[in-house]
């Protein structure tokens, strides 16, 4: 396939690829349970599926601001600092791969940081279990600020359009691959983790705890936790029983209904994460105090 059809069957390509990944994902859940679940399967799937499809809603009322579209924009234009360099193409595809793989890290870390980026992405974290469904649960808010960062990373980084669409594939395979109820035998997934995410590493970010919370950001190359000293192998309970979610959020009507995530960051009840401690803050009683 040319890159021009590529484009052109851009939506029904990362569309086949993600339902690939969610069903082999969700078959291997099924035969090969990591954890024992807390929340009914069904009814969080249902909500977090729904979720997704409103955030494919969102993004596709938006395609002129695409990162396909960015790369074009920036092939057509010759922009962006690729397209300034001599070299093959091949090593401009796995440059510009891994820069983006940067990118997207340090989003991860940003939205923890900065309060109100965090009251948006704690929709994602207060899922009590943690499955291939849980790899899509973000809120749309969140979904078009980060299509906008990666608008801007690949403008400036003049990926093609190519490689913008395997990038997009391989985030969200990734995603639902490294949030999945699935089970790896130690050694690999040991060996793994050299170069990818893998679900017990990501499932440590997932853990109730403030400073676990705060570890293992990386979605698809595990090499940035290591190098930015935010890794962390595992948690201090047994994966088999640690806890997930959120801590003031404990109970499946207060985590599961599409409309409740839907609201959640507008709640005045939020925990603002600072130097790897948790700190709940009630703005309706600190403004009466006021």
């Amino acid at each position: 396939m040319s890159d021009d059809a590529l484009f052109k069957h851009e939506p029904y390509v990362r569309l086949a690829a993600f339902v690939v990944a969610l069903v082999l994902i969700s078959v291997w859940e099924s035969l090969k349970p990591r954890r024992v679940r807390v929340a009914s399967r069904t009814r969080r799937t249902v909500n977090n599926l729904f979720l997704a499809a409103i955030n494919a809603a969102c993004v596709r009322v938006l395609p002129a601001v695409s990162a396909v579209s960015a790369a074009q924009w920036a092939a057509q234009s010759h922009m962006g600092a690729l397209n300034w360099v001599r070299g093959p193409a091949w090593l401009k595809v796995g440059a510009a791969l891994i820069v983006l793989d940067l990118v997207i890290y340090a989003q991860h870390v940003v939205v923890h940081r900065v309060p109100v980026l965090w009251r948006i992405h704690r929709v994602h974290h207060a899922d009590l279990d943690l499955d291939a469904t849980s790899g899509l649960r973000f809120h749309p808010v969140e979904i078009l600020l980060s299509m906008g960062v990666k608008v801007v990373a690949v403008a400036l980084l003049g990926a093609t359009p190519l490689t913008v669409i395997l990038f997009e594939i391989g985030l969200n395979a990734s995603s639902i691959f490294n949030h999945g109820n699935i089970h790896l035998p130690h050694r690999l997934d040991r060996l793994l983790r050299l170069v990818v995410v893998t679900p017990d590493m990501h499932r440590v970010h997932h853990s109730v705890c403030p400073d676990e919370t705060n570890s293992n950001f990386g979605f698809n190359l595990s090499w940035w936790d290591g190098v930015f000293k935010t890794y962390r192998a595992q948690p201090r309970n047994p994966q088999d029983t640690l806890e997930l979610g959120l801590s003031e959020l404990r109970t499946e009507s207060e985590t599961v209904p599409v409309w409740v995530m839907l609201a959640m960051p507008f709640r005045t009840k939020v925990p603002i994460v600072r130097d790897r401690a948790a700190v709940l803050v009630d703005e309706r009683s600190r403004d009466n105090t006021e």
